[in-house]
């Protein structure tokens, strides 16, 4: 397993280490032992337990996101795509970070086998580049309708640079979503009142 870090450093790509022969190919998707000691070789601090593993089928087009859960449900997310392509996006929304309001990108697909690492603070989103892209994340903590979020997929302030964004297929609530100035009023009332979280966002936001 090899780390790579993308623009933002808290965000990582992951290389699993594959062997061929001519019977085919075996890897491992996933080894804790092994990303908690390449995540403390680069001073990256150590997630806590994934809980929920989520598995999405896309067809070429579809953008989800951008999507993220306010504390104290907040999730980090390893992702992987193991059919089709995706142009996968994380955009730091902890306020404070020097990396605020930027955004890192990375192409997974079946074929490059790479995973994404996004930690939590981070809103999430993808737009699938192919066919029938099946999408699989891990997160931190349990799905919470009350604490879900989103900011809007195409905000001029974050200027993500989605491929194929013209053709993008959205559902209702994502092209809905507020703006990220907009949206991180939200985090941080709901915060101070979290009685507020349940009627702040309806609905499930499936990415």
């Amino acid at each position: 397993m090899k780390l790579i870090q993308t623009r933002i450093p808290d965000v990582v790509i992951i290389e699993p280490q594959v062997f061929e022969d001519e019977r085919g190919w075996f890897m491992e998707s996933f080894n804790e032992r092994s990303f908690h000691q390449e995540l403390q070789k680069l001073g990256l601090p150590i997630p806590r337990p994934f809980v929920q593993d989520n598995h999405s089928c896309s067809k070429k087009g579809v953008l989800r996101g951008l999507h993220y859960q306010l504390p104290p449900h907040a999730q980090g997310k390893l992702v992987r795509v193991t059919q089709g392509a995706a142009f996968d996006v994380a955009v730091d929304i902890r306020e404070g970070s020097p990396t605020f309001g930027q955004w890192a990108g990375v192409e997974l697909s079946a074929a490059n086998r790479q995973m994404l690492w996004i930690p939590e603070g981070f809103a999430h989103g993808f737009v699938a580049l192919e066919n029938n892209t099946h999408f699989h994340y891990k997160t931190t903590d349990y799905y919470a309708k009350e604490c879900e979020a989103a900011i809007h997929w195409n905000d001029p302030q974050l200027a993500v640079h989605w491929p194929q964004h013209e053709k993008a297929l959205l559902n209702s609530k994502d092209n809905l979503a507020p703006l990220f100035r907009d949206a991180l009023k939200a985090p941080i009332d709901q915060l101070t009142h979290p009685e507020r979280a349940d009627i702040t966002h309806s609905g499930a936001i499936a990415e």
